[in-house]
Parts: C-alpha cells; sequence; structure tokens
C-alpha cells in the first residue's frame, strides 16, 4: 500500500508535512523556514517527531470518536478505524488551530455533501455531536464552507436525558465557578437532524473566526486513543497540574483554577472528566487553561463507573471515597498554598449555597424525578467534601 501524505496547517498557514513511515508509524516534519511551536509536543527547534506506531496521538486525538466517526467513514467509505483517512477526509477544520489537507499534487477526493457527516469538518468525543451555524431561531449543521462556531450535542439512543443532564451540569457549574470558567451554551432546536441539543459556542475561534490554538491533556501527554478509547484515561490528575506549571502562561492562577474545577466535578458528580476534558487554550498572555466543558453529572445513571477518570495519589478513587481530606490534600500536593486551598472550601461552600435554586426539584416532580436524584447526588457530595 502506498505510504500517505497530508500537509499540516497551522492557522491556515503550511506548517509542515505529516507522513506514514515504511515501520508503519508516522513522521511530522516542519516546513523550511517554519519558527513556531504548532503543539506543545512538537517543539520547533527539533525539525521532525516520528512516531512508531500508527498516527501520532496528537493528530489521533484530532479524529472523531463514536457516532460522528460512524457517519463520516460510512459517508466517506474510509475504514472506521483509518484515523489519518478521515482526517484527510474530513480535516479542514479541526478543533484547535491545526488542519490537514491533501498535497495539492494530489487529486482532490470528491466532495462530501451529507449534512449529518460534517463536510470538511471533525470533532472528537463519544457522543452524538456535529458543528453547527446559527439559523433564525434554531441552528442548522455546518456546510464544508464557512463558519462553524458551535457544537451540537444530542441525547444518545441508550440515555434521552444527556442534553438536559449537561445544560443543567454546566448551569450550575457556572454558578458555583463562575459563568466565565464555564463554556457558553443554550438548548435549541437543530434542523436536519430534528432534534432539540445542547449548542456550546467553540471557544478556539475568535470572533472572525479565526483559528486559536488549543490542546487538549491527551494531546499535551501524546497519549495513544487505543483502540477502546481508553488512552485518555491513562494518566493522574496530577499529570493535569504538572502540565499546567510547565505551559501555562499564569501557572499559579491556572492551578488553582483547575483545583477548583476539579472539586466542582467532584461535587457534581462528574466521573468522567479525564484528559480531554482539560485543554490549554490560546489567549494573548499565552497558553491558558480553557474554559470547563463536558460537564455531566455520570453519578446519575445505574452502570456507570463511579470512580474518577483519573487516578489521585497513584490510585483509582471512588467517587464517594472523595472527600475533604483527600481533595485537601491533592491541592497541597500538587503545589498549592494551604491558605489557597482553605480559601477555595470556604468559597466553594458560599457559592454552592447561592447556587441550591439551580437543582431545586420542581413542586410536581416525585422522588425519582431526574432533578430530584441530581440533587440529591450534589446534596451529598457537599456533605461529604465541603461539610455543607
Amino acid at each position: 500500500m502506498a505510504l500517505r501524505t497530508a500537509d499540516i496547517l497551522y492557522k491556515d498557514r503550511l506548517a509542515g508535512a505529516l507522513t506514514e513511515t515504511a515501520g508503519r508509524g508516522t513522521r511530522f516534519t516542519y516546513a523550511p523556514g517554519w519558527t513556531e511551536d504548532i503543539a506543545c509536543c512538537f517543539p520547533a527547534v527539533r525539525r521532525e517527531h516520528e512516531w512508531a506506531r500508527g498516527l501520532h496521538p496528537f493528530f489521533e486525538h484530532l479524529a472523531p470518536e463514536g457516532w460522528l466517526r460512524e457517519q463520516q467513514a460510512r459517508v466517506a467509505h474510509v475504514i472506521e478505524e483509518d484515523d489519518l483517512g478521515l482526517l484527510l477526509r474530513y480535516g479542514a477544520d479541526c478543533i484547535g488551530a491545526v488542519s490537514l489537507r491533501l498535497p495539492d499534487e494530489i487529486a482532490p477526493a470528491p466532495e462530501i455533501t451529507e449534512a449529518t457527516a460534517s463536510p470538511g469538518r471533525t470533532v472528537s468525543g463519544i457522543q452524538k455531536k456535529l458543528l453547527v451555524v446559527k439559523d433564525g431561531n434554531g441552528f442548522r449543521p455546518a456546510a464544508s464552507q464557512g463558519l462553524a462556531p458551535y457544537i451540537a450535542k444530542f441525547n444518545s439512543e441508550r440515555i434521552n436525558t444527556l442534553v438536559r443532564n449537561e445544560a443543567l451540569s454546566l448551569r450550575w457549574t457556572a454558578a458555583v465557578l463562575g459563568a466565565n470558567e464555564v463554556t457558553k451554551f443554550e438548548l435549541a432546536h437543530v434542523s436536519v437532524v430534528e432534534e432539540t441539543a445542547l449548542i456550546v459556542s467553540r471557544f478556539d475561534r475568535g470572533a472572525r473566526g479565526e483559528k486559536l490554538r488549543l490542546e487538549d491533556c491527551a494531546q499535551i501527554l501524546c497519549k495513544p486513543r487505543g483502540q477502546d478509547y481508553a488512552g485518555k484515561y491513562d494518566a493522574a490528575y496530577e499529570d493535569i497540574a504538572s502540565i499546567i506549571k510547565r505551559y501555562s502562561a499564569r501557572p499559579p492562577i491556572d492551578l488553582l483554577r483547575f483545583y477548583r474545577r476539579l472539586l466542582v466535578f467532584a461535587l457534581v458528580g462528574n466521573c468522567d472528566a479525564h484528559l480531554k476534558n482539560f485543554s490549554l487554550l490560546e489567549t494573548p498572555a499565552g497558553l491558558r487553561l480553557s474554559p470547563a466543558y463536558d460537564v455531566l453529572n455520570t453519578a446519575i445513571y445505574d452502570g456507570f463507573d463511579q470512580t474518577l477518570a483519573l487516578t489521585i495519589g497513584g490510585r483509582k478513587v471512588n467517587l464517594d471515597a472523595a472527600d475533604g481530606p483527600l481533595l485537601r490534600r491533592f491541592g497541597l500536593e500538587i503545589g498549592l498554598p494551604t491558605r489557597a486551598v482553605d480559601q477555595t472550601f470556604s468559597d466553594l461552600k458560599r457559592q454552592v449555597r447561592k447556587a441550591a435554586p439551580i437543582i431545586t426539584p420542581p413542586a410536581a416532580e416525585g422522588p425519582d424525578g431526574f432533578v430530584t436524584r441530581f440533587a440529591e447526588i450534589v446534596t451529598n457530595a457537599c456533605l461529604r467534601i465541603l461539610g455543607e
């Protein structure tokens, strides 16, 4: 089989080339004269970056997962396991500032027009999702050209409360941490799909659609995705703290933001806060911890793993064991001052009291109602962690 090559663009400028190697790996090579890092794992002082087996994890984590992966593979007639093949067809608009295209000397593939395959664009994540644009009072799938400033996230066939859950989780998290700490979102109808979705504003795009650098922690750590998508769980929360210390333009501030966020994730029952749910975002000051996203009360679903997604102190921690002493100790071990840890707990106690109306069940809802069960999980976690 012929070895394939892709042009690698950074903010739509040719930055280098990605080539398959004879040993079934891949090699990224910077273009002559290029001096800017396109990613934490690709320092430009080193001109070539090789990965021995398969697609380099940085690019692998740009590829779609789950429902969108199935859609895109089917429409493009690409083998579902072929990450590079999918990115060559859909990688013109990836999350972040890096994109892929066929070299000029290779004839372009037939244009993809099916709206639910996000032609020319891709977004990672297991959940059913599409890139969308505003259309009157609702939204519609984005075409292959033009802006695509929003991500629509839908319910799955198995769980019909995902949209409601994430909307409530984000709203409560924003009330506790502050609105600027959480991605902007709304609920709206998406035509063609004909469903109501959680619409998330992309913070990796500027006001005029300009691409901003955004890297998740799985990319930064070069964690292979794995056939079962388990690579994003193969790490510790201490690793995220180390990333912030090394790459953030404001390490002390972002370390505290990360710590506060992790506590709130434990309070809201979010056991799925894995490496891809923490990212560094380009700002005028440099790379900073991005707003929170993909926040979900997973503890509400029977059969879902009730352990935190990453390890703490070298071990997996059950949600019920994530208590105040453990999380205080974690804050100190990642280098936060005692006064910062104490202040965090004090602030969160005050904010969860203010946020209580958001998760107050409707008067007509029974004891097994969604909001009732959601509130019970949060209330128990607040008692366990904050003593509130």
